[in-house]
């Protein structure tokens, strides 16, 4: 009994590592980013008070948005990148493979543990988001409201309609789901790096030069492919550089989150597909690396 325990998969074992690792990451003061991310929305929610309510509610959605991104990017690479490196300095990455912990769970616990720890920190940001622009709509609201001396019930309706169009709605929450995908495959993609580089300094340069690729592949298949060559080449050129590099573009649905548009059910389906590809082929490469690692 106890050999098939120790060969068969373990979800409990998978579980105690990623905690480990959550605890392991929250030692390296990684709270400070909710501290300045508080900071950034409260700071982005009163300022810009020459703008028009619409422009005032678009500015603040674009800061925060832009904070919720680096944030999650950062973490996801730096974060990862750090974890092996810090494990074999404080041998803790031989005491647990000495144990009967196969290296596939080894690399799951990992994963999961910045996963965890960075949607945990997206939560607490929308939170902090949400409560900072619904104040500011409400505000707005009543500003404009006593400044235009709106008596009518048709009228206060408009002007409901109007602000409530860039504010606090379910759409928000897609484009925080968004982040949050792009950083499940940046931090699956920093730990396939992490598994054969040299250096933590390497995982993160070559990863952040993924990254930047990945976001404008869309444009560079429109640059160097379109109408220059036949359809399969184009079809097959585009599939290579979709493996080499995640295709991030398909996660970019926040601008059109901070416009008011609505982000639909196909895309979002769109996302949570690519997501779970990437992380999956990237998990699998990484095993096949890490099995072979000497260590």
């Amino acid at each position: 009994m106890a050999s098939k325990s120790h060969t068969n998969f373990s979800p409990a074992r998978i579980w105690t590592l990623a905690a480990a690792t959550v605890t392991q990451l929250l030692r390296m003061k990684i709270l400070v980013f909710l501290l300045v991310f508080s900071f950034i929305v409260v700071a982005a929610g009163f300022a810009f008070p020459v703008l028009n309510p619409e422009q005032q509610l678009k500015q603040l959605k674009d800061v925060s948005f832009g904070a919720l991104q680096v944030f999650s990017i950062v973490i996801a690479i730096v974060a990862t990148a750090l974890l092996l490196p810090r494990d074999l300095e404080d041998r803790t990455l031989y005491t647990i493979l000495s144990k009967p912990v196969p290296r596939y769970e080894y690399l799951l616990g990992k994963l999961l543990g910045v996963i965890l720890l960075i949607g945990a920190g997206l939560i607490l940001m929308d939170i902090a988001f949400s409560g900072v622009l619904y104040l500011r709509e409400k505000l707005l609201l009543s500003q404009m409201v006593e400044a235009l001396n709106v008596q009518e019930q048709g009228d206060l309706e408009f002007l409901k309609g109007y602000v409530a169009k860039q504010g606090l709605t379910w759409n928000l929450h897609l484009g925080v789901l968004a982040v949050f995908l792009k950083a499940a495959v940046v931090a699956s993609l920093a730990m396939m790096v992490s598994c054969f580089a040299s250096s933590t300094l390497f995982t993160v340069v070559i990863t952040f030069c993924a990254v930047i690729i990945g976001h404008g592949q869309a444009m560079m298949r429109d640059f160097f492919l379109n109408g220059k060559m036949t359809e399969v080449m184009e079809k097959g050129l585009s599939a290579l550089l979709a493996i080499l590099t995640p295709d991030l573009g398909v996660f970019d649905v926040v601008e059109n989150v901070i416009q008011g548009e609505v982000v639909t059910w196909a895309a979002t389906q769109v996302m949570l597909g690519t997501a779970a590809m990437y992380v999956v082929g990237y998990c699998v490469v990484s095993h096949l690396l890490f099995v072979e690692k000497e260590l």
